[in-house]
């Protein structure tokens, strides 16, 4: 099965190895998987808010 990849150089999403934007290596970009008990949220959430501040900031 396919797995979602993200080009971290022109920030697009393909199912590719190789991204068709700009020729970059693509890496697997997948989240966690959602547990209703959460035990990891505090990671989850300060992960996800140090990604959005490094990329809002280009």
């Amino acid at each position: 099965m396919e797995r979602i990849r993200f080009c971290s150089k022109c920030n697009s999403y393909t199912l590719q190895k190789i991204c068709k934007n700009c020729g970059s290596e693509t890496e697997i970009n997948a989240p966690q998987k959602y547990s209703k008990d959460e035990t990891v949220a505090y990671y989850r959430r300060k992960i996800k808010k140090e990604y959005l501040d490094k990329h809002e900031s280009n």
